[in-house]
């Protein structure tokens, strides 16, 4: 199973942008590491990791199972995938004043805010609902083990968000101090993430009409 670099090129950089925009998680990553300081900021963001990475799984057992037993299924889903990308990106450019507000939280220990971290993860059906948009987009039954595939992709999105949380987490007051100062810097990031979702459902529309 070879994933092409050409692939890659394109998911990469758009998981990383889609990682930076400020979401539920990263603010409870921020409000774990401002309550109770950095090594619990960090370690909220792998419990956020390990939620997703659940959430991956399962997702990729799913899908692989449906595409063995009906092999269109994965077309029906990228086209699925491609209009809730684009319903993604029309509710990123009509959002007004984001609340980039620290989620609130108790003051933890690195073990407590691990555990709440999958929880909050596991408990956002959001995030299943993207992971089956946006990772299918990138899989080809061509190419060998549907799941091997989704399980590959989801943890390059999970090490870039992981990666990008910790910082979050690590520097919380400095950060928090930013953002709950410029509802503007969140606004920058949502309207950069509309034109990533649109743009990517462009180009997947117009490869698989090609």
């Amino acid at each position: 199973m070879l994933i092409p670099l050409e692939t890659l090129a394109i998911f990469i950089p758009t998981a990383l942008a889609l990682n930076m925009t400020p979401g539920n998680d990263m603010l409870f990553c921020l409000g774990q590491g401002i309550k109770s300081g950095p090594m619990a900021g960090n370690a909220a963001s792998f419990g956020i990791a390990t939620g997703s990475m659940i959430h991956t799984l399962l997702a990729g057992l799913g899908l692989a199972a449906l595409v063995a037993a009906h092999p269109v299924a994965l077309e029906v889903l990228r086209w699925a995938g491609i209009g809730y990308l684009v319903w993604l990106a029309i509710g990123a450019f009509r959002a007004e004043d984001p609340d980039i507000t620290p989620a609130q939280t108790k003051r933890s220990s690195a073990f407590r805010a691990w555990r709440d971290g999958i929880v909050v993860n596991l408990l956002n059906p959001k995030i299943i609902v993207f992971v089956l948009a946006f990772i299918p987009q990138f899989v080809d039954a061509t190419r060998g083990s549907v799941l091997g595939q989704f399980l590959i992709f989801g943890l390059i999105l999970n090490i870039g968000g992981t990666m990008i949380n910790c910082l979050v987490g690590g520097f919380a007051g400095k950060l928090g101090a930013v953002l709950s100062r410029s509802k503007r810097v969140a606004r920058s990031f949502q309207i950069f993430t509309g034109c990533v979702f649109l743009g990517l459902a462009a180009k997947l529309a117009i490869d698989q009409r090609g």
